[in-house]
């Protein structure tokens, strides 16, 4: 009798001791956010603006280098988040990622989501040679076959990609965090003029400049081979400017090292580069230290502690806000599209 009084004290919303789980369980209920090994930080912001707790999950590997994933509580009939980013080693988050989907949906969940920060292989989505695969195709597949129903993404290098896939895709972005920032870090930002290093970012910075009701330019370049920059071409005038590049990712740093000195012999007085995604690899760090930049701005879509180590200049935009928001309205059934223009505070 005593055990059965006990049980009902702990489950009781108005006890003491069952009241805390219960008040988050009320508010998110059949919710569970797990992380994968590639950007806990993230996940944790995550968890802690929904007010809810990160799902156990154990990831390790064999010694034959397999992925082996437990998931360390039930997940039966439970609205599942998996947040997993396309950084550090690629293919074996994905793999994990894959794994993870795929316990989980063979475990009865109700719904399996996959929020990836930056996509993986976003920058293969076409044949721009004889042979070339496709693979941001063959990744939603995978995604597809590993059993997720809902991918949520930031800033696709190519707004197609969620083509590639016959379940829901919400590809947020990172404009109106952008936007905050230009606002609260660059006092001169009313003579600005906003930059694309290429020609198909010119959507990006158009939609930018409008909102801050400046002009902007764009930079014509032609590439040799992948990660090479042949030539540049500036079309707009940036003099007496302070100019802000605005791109999606950058990978080496060789396109916007290059299109900083080009405006800088234009004219600019300053120039800042804004970027969704900052992968940063190879000689990218000492390439920014030596390039005339005043900030180089990333989002924490990839985990950037190292980064901003490494380099002074680099300062990071916290989007696990928009995250947040964007799987609470997806558990609760709501539209995303408010994000797509406002910062959820």
């Amino acid at each position: 009798m005593e055990d059965i009084e006990r049980e009902i004290e702990d489950s009781d919303p108005t006890s003491s001791r069952g009241g805390r789980n219960l008040t988050l369980q009320s508010r998110m209920p059949n919710i569970k956010v797990f992380s994968g090994s590639s950007h806990p930080d993230l996940a944790h912001k995550i968890v802690d603006r929904l007010g809810i707790d990160l799902g156990k999950v154990v990831t390790k590997k064999f010694s034959n280098l397999e992925t082996c994933v437990e998931i360390g509580e039930s997940v039966r009939g439970e609205d599942v988040y998996i947040v997993q980013s396309g950084s550090g080693e690629i293919n074996d988050n994905l793999m994990e990622l894959l794994i993870m989907i795929n316990a989980c949906k063979i475990a009865s969940a109700s719904r399996v989501t996959a929020v990836i920060p930056c996509f993986p292989y976003a920058r293969q989505d076409k044949k721009d040679k004889s042979r070339a695969p496709i693979s941001a195709k063959l990744v939603a597949n995978m995604l597809s076959v590993a059993g997720a129903d809902h991918i949520i993404t930031m800033d696709l290098h190519a707004s197609q990609i969620q083509g590639f896939f016959d379940i829901p895709v919400d590809n947020l972005y990172a404009e109106p965090a952008v936007l905050k920032w230009i606002k609260e870090n660059i006092p001169e930002w009313r003579n600005s003029i906003i930059v694309s290093p290429d020609a198909g970012g010119a959507k990006r910075v158009t939609s930018i400049a409008d909102r801050l009701n400046v002009e902007f330019a764009l930079i014509h370049k032609e590439r040799r081979k992948a990660n090479e920059v042949a030539s540049m071409v500036l079309v707009g005038d940036v003099r007496e400017k302070v100019a802000i590049l605005v791109d999606d990712m950058a990978d080496t740093c060789g396109t916007i090292c290059h299109a900083a000195e080009k405006l800088k012999d234009a004219g600019a007085t300053k120039v800042y580069a804004i970027l969704t995604h900052g992968i940063f690899s190879g000689p990218a760090i000492s390439r920014i230290n030596n390039a005339s930049f005043e900030a180089v701005v990333v989002t924490n879509t990839i985990p950037q502690e190292e980064h901003m180590r490494d380099c002074s200049k680099v300062q990071c935009i916290d989007v696990s806000m928009m995250f947040a928001e964007a799987v609470r309205r997806t558990h609760n059934g709501e539209s995303v599209s408010y994000l797509f223009s406002n910062v959820p505070y």
